[in-house]
C-alpha cells in the first residue's frame, strides 16, 4: 500500500502511557458485571465490532445510554518519528478524504471522527476502553478507538499482515462512524432492543457487513484518487476479512460453529461485502439491510 508522503490527519489524540483509571473492568452507569458477560462480550471484540462497550452496557441491563466520559490528561498529537502512528494518521486522513466528497455529493457535510491511540485502558463516552476488546468505535463520542498492539495479534492469531489489511481495519470503523452519521446505528440499536437474541444477531451481522462494504467504498475511491494500492493489497484485506469471519473465530476457539450465534458474519459474507464495496465504489450498493441473501 502507498501512503507514504499522502496527508495525515490531524484528528489523532495519543493517550498511549496515559493511565487510564478503569480499575482493570468495565463499569456502566454504577453497575458491575460478571467476568461472564464480560468474556462473552470480549470473544464478540475480537471481530472488529462496533462497539464491544455498547455491548457490555446491554448484556449488563443498560438500555444502550453511554457512560458519563471519564477525565484524561489533554489529549496531545503523536511523535512525528513514530512510523506506526503516522500510518494511521494517514489512513484517516485517506478516509475524511473519500468520505468528505461522497458526502458532498449527497448535499451533505461530513463530520469527521477522532481517532485515539491508547494502552491499556482509556476512558470514552461508553465506557472504560481496554486493549482486549481491540478496534472499536464509540458513538457517544464518535471517535475510533485502538491500541497498536492488535496489528500484532492480527499476525500472530489471524496470520494477516500488510498495510492495506491494517488500512481496513480502520477503515472498518470509520464505516460504523459513517453508519452514525446517517442514522443507521441509531435504527438498528432501537430494533435489537425489542429483538430475540437471534433477530438481534441478525441485524448486528447486517450492520458489521455494511461497514465491510463501506470500507470497500473507502478503498475504491482512495485508489482512483490516490493510486494507494499495490499488487498482493486486495488479497490481504480479504484475507483479514476471512480471517475474522464468525464461523472461522468459532472454528479455531471451539471447533463448533453455531450461525445462530453470528454477530459480524461469515468470513464469505465479510469478504463478498468488502469486495463489492471495493468493485462497486457505491454507498447504495452497500444497502445489506435490503438485500435478500447476505
Amino acid at each position: 500500500m502507498k501512503w507514504e508522503g499522502n496527508r495525515e490527519s490531524d484528528n489523532v489524540e495519543d493517550r498511549r502511557g496515559e493511565d487510564g483509571g478503569g480499575g482493570g473492568g468495565f463499569g456502566f452507569g454504577g453497575r458491575s458485571i460478571g467476568l461472564g458477560t464480560v468474556a462473552v462480550a470480549l470473544v464478540a471484540s475480537y471481530f472488529l465490532g462496533i462497539n464491544p462497550l455498547t455491548m457490555l452496557n446491554l448484556l449488563s441491563g443498560g438500555g444502550g445510554a453511554p457512560a458519563p466520559v471519564q477525565q484524561h490528561a489533554p489529549a496531545h498529537k503523536p511523535p512525528p518519528d513514530d512510523q506506526m502512528a503516522r500510518f494511521v494518521s494517514t489512513v484517516l486522513a485517506d478516509t475524511e478524504d473519500t468520505w468528505d466528497q461522497i458526502f458532498a455529493a449527497n448535499g451533505k457535510q461530513y463530520v469527521r471522527p477522532k481517532l485515539v491511540l491508547f494502552s491499556g485502558s482509556t476512558p470514552t463516552a461508553c465506557g472504560t476502553g481496554q486493549t482486549a476488546t481491540g478496534p472499536f468505535y464509540c458513538p457517544g463520542d464518535q471517535k475510533v478507538y485502538i491500541d497498536l498492539s492488535f496489528y500484532d495479534l492480527m499476525k500472530q492469531r489471524f496470520k494477516v499482515s500488510g498495510n492495506f489489511a491494517q488500512a481496513y481495519v480502520i477503515a472498518h470503523e470509520v464505516g460504523h462512524h459513517v453508519q452514525h452519521l446517517m442514522g443507521i446505528s441509531d435504527k438498528v440499536d432501537a430494533a435489537r432492543r425489542n429483538a430475540s437474541e437471534k433477530q438481534s444477531n441478525a441485524l448486528s451481522v447486517r450492520l458489521e457487513l455494511q461497514a465491510d462494504c463501506f470500507a470497500g467504498v473507502w478503498a475504491y475511491h482512495a485508489n482512483k484518487a490516490r493510486h494507494i494500492l499495490e499488487e498482493g493489497d486486495v488479497e490481504g484485506a480479504l484475507n483479514a476479512a476471512s480471517a475474522i469471519g464468525d464461523d472461522a473465530l468459532q472454528r479455531q476457539a471451539r471447533g463448533v460453529v453455531v450461525p445462530d450465534s453470528f454477530t459480524h458474519g461469515s468470513s464469505a459474507q465479510r469478504v463478498s461485502w468488502f469486495k463489492r464495496g471495493i468493485t462497486e465504489g457505491k454507498v447504495s450498493a452497500c444497502n445489506t439491510f435490503a438485500a435478500k441473501e447476505l
